[in-house]
């Protein structure tokens, strides 16, 4: 940028304004508004279409410490790394356990209390096409962009913990044929997800300290809510196909 250019750039947002924009994009674009989503916390989903809903978010599931390993290569300092490699210990447990007090395992034990066998969930096999692109294209993203966009693009997790709160009760309330213990991934994500959202926003502040940044912000919390989006229109259009995981 030349001398020029840099008088005439529009000045950086406050802080405030940029909190404001994010809700605003999150408040009308995050999945908690999907069909799909609204009509699992009515309760009037199938067991099929609980169980393809299931299969198909493992798949997304099983990549989220792997983005979170793309982005901890990507920051400059050890006491950034030190505090985001904790996300990948939160999907993949403890490095000195046996993984059963990760997200992961508590996602396969989900799938066993809605009916799916574990090897199922595992092999991939019934991901739908749309929801591999979805997830491969959230993965490519953190990979290729800077820090600043990987991490922003993490900033869905401010709406995380109201989901999963919802979702509880809803669950609990509507399906009740679920073993409880399957709920243990969401009552975990309900701290651990406000624990990342603040973490992520304040390095979001502290990088992005230019208009241009603070629009690639944006661009990135926008591309990640178009990703849960697309998962679940995946979901929705196979389950109007009735291609959803047969009942027992």
């Amino acid at each position: 940028m030349t001398p020029a250019q840099e008088v005439h750039a529009p000045l950086p947002w406050p802080d405030t304004v940029l909190d404001e924009r994010l809700r605003d994009i999150g408040d009308r674009r995050y999945h908690h508004r999907h069909p799909f989503n609204l009509r699992m916390h009515e309760g009037v989903l199938t067991r099929a279409e609980l169980r393809l809903w299931v299969l198909n978010r493992f798949h997304y599931q099983r990549h989220i410490p792997i983005k979170d390993a793309l982005i901890l290569a990507k920051l400059p300092s050890r006491e950034l790394r030190r505090a985001w490699i904790r996300r990948i210990h939160d999907h993949d447990g403890a490095p000195d356990g046996d993984g059963r007090d990760g997200g992961i395992e508590r996602w396969l034990r989900l799938g066993e209390a809605v009916g799916l066998d574990r090897d199922l969930l595992l092999s991939g096999e019934g991901v739908l096409p749309g929801v591999r692109l979805a997830v491969d294209g959230y993965v490519g993203f953190c990979r290729t962009g800077s820090a600043l966009e990987a991490v922003a693009s993490s900033l869905t997790e401010l709406y995380a913990p109201d989901l999963m709160a919802t979702r509880i009760a809803a669950w609990e309330r509507h399906y009740p044929w679920v073993d409880p213990e399957g709920l243990r991934y969401f009552q975990v994500r309900v701290g651990q997800g406000r624990r990342d959202s603040e973490e992520a926003l304040a390095l979001v502040h502290a990088w992005a300290r230019t208009r241009h940044d603070q629009e690639r912000v944006l661009a990135a919390f926008t591309f990640k809510c178009e990703v849960l989006w697309a998962l679940l229109d995946a979901v929705e259009k196979a389950c109007e196909l009735g291609g959803a995981v047969p009942d027992d």
